[in-house]
């Protein structure tokens, strides 16, 4: 039915329904499946992002690596003291998407969104923005479609992995799904949607993906977190009525070819940014017994 932001975007308003829609009849129409079922789906996607936040925020967890873990309920605690700097919603927002993230460091459940080492930024802004706007679950589900959207677009367009694209690609893009998704859940246009995706996406072109150890843990849990508060102010931007003056989908190929250029030691290989770092080393050893680059 789309195959960039644009036809998604004048689907969106030709027919005068919501991009979440538009993805609902998309999986309706490729899956073969019913609009029961779809949603369905998308409601145990919920159900499971929904117990990671809860679980990160109220359990110390702890990655078997040791590097992460706790951050999440360091945040909710300084968040009661009142001296917070900014915005509760916002830093509720950091604290539930790395409360994700450190969960799936802990090999627990997650959904990818779009990719397991980006998985906080969709559900952590969605589970923050709740305390404030009390949406129904059926708002929620189509927060979760309409994010969809977008990420289906950049995943066919551009990339979603860090190994081919750098963490632009991941958290970039999570980052992008989940301001769009918001603009929609706040009751914005699929133009402001647009344009909410690409403004945050900016923020966020090239950024390396450079873990230290090889695992999905430092920095990337703390990205996520930049990601989240990204997303939202992103979203208040494109509300507010600021456009980007790079259209969404330049962006997304901007991001696609910035990606292309980007040297391997920025690519999840572990072999250059904080990775390389004498103390990213030195943790490295103390994982694995000897660093990755000597073996």
């Amino acid at each position: 039915m789309f195959r960039n932001v644009a036809e998604l975007v004048e689907l969106a308003e030709s027919k005068n329904i919501p991009i979440s829609e538009v993805m609902i009849l998309q999986e309706m129409e490729f899956r073969g499946k019913t609009r029961e079922e779809v949603i369905k789906t998308m409601e145990t996607n919920l159900d499971v992002m929904e117990k990671a936040v809860e679980r990160g925020i109220n359990e110390d967890v702890r990655s078997h690596s040791g590097l992460t873990g706790g951050d999440a309920l360091l945040l909710q605690e300084y968040l009661k003291t009142g001296k917070a700097l900014a915005g509760d919603i916002l830093l509720d927002a950091v604290s539930k998407a790395m409360a994700t993230n450190e969960v799936n460091a802990a090999m627990g459940t997650i959904c990818a969104t779009p990719t397991a080492g980006s998985a906080g930024v969709v559900p952590g802004t969605l589970f923050a923005i709740k305390e404030k706007v009390n949406p129904t679950r059926e708002q929620m589900v189509r927060y979760l479609f309409a994010s969809g959207a977008f990420g289906f677009v950049v995943a066919n367009n551009a990339s979603i992995s860090g190994a081919a694209g750098g963490c632009q690609a991941e958290v970039g893009s999570a980052t992008g799904m989940a301001a769009a998704a918001i603009v929609e859940l706040m009751g914005g246009t699929p133009e402001q949607s647009a344009d909410a995706m690409a403004i945050a996406l900016k923020n966020m072109l090239g950024l390396v993906c450079d873990p230290v150890a090889g695992l999905v843990e430092v920095p990337c849990v703390k990205r996520n977190a930049m990601g989240a508060s990204n997303a939202i102010t992103a979203a208040d931007m494109a509300l507010a009525g600021i456009k980007s003056r790079i259209p969404c989908d330049e962006v997304i190929d901007a991001m696609y070819k910035i990606g292309q250029s980007m040297p391997n030691t920025l690519k999840e290989t572990a072999q250059g940014g904080l990775a390389a770092t004498p103390t990213g080393r030195a943790l490295e050893a103390k994982i694995f017994g000897v660093s990755l680059d000597k073996k």
